[in-house]
């Protein structure tokens, strides 16, 4: 089976705005979506599993972001399972 090529383009940034969403992420991280939904996956949730905010501002992955200390620790360490290939599909985590 080929594998998938891997890029941060894959990816987008969900910020934090001033009034944290109740079914989000009760701290104040950055979290990451995968850009292409899937059918059959989590399409509401992020990497982490967590679920999206009501009205998520969506920003572009760019590589000096996986280095922020407000980035999610669970999405940073999927982003990279997935990223060396330990996750067989994007819904796996």
């Amino acid at each position: 089976m080929p594998r998938l090529a891997w890029s941060l383009y894959a990816y987008q940034l969900i910020e934090p705005d001033e009034q944290l969403d109740l079914f989000a992420c009760r701290e104040v991280r950055v979290h990451l979506v995968a850009r292409q939904l899937r059918l059959g996956g989590h399409t509401d949730q992020t990497l982490c599993g967590g679920l999206l905010p009501a009205r998520p501002r969506w920003q572009a992955l760019e590589k000096p972001w996986l280095r922020d200390s407000r980035l999610c620790p669970a999405c940073l360490a999927t982003l990279e399972a997935q990223r060396q290939g330990l996750c067989s599909n994007w819904a796996d985590g």
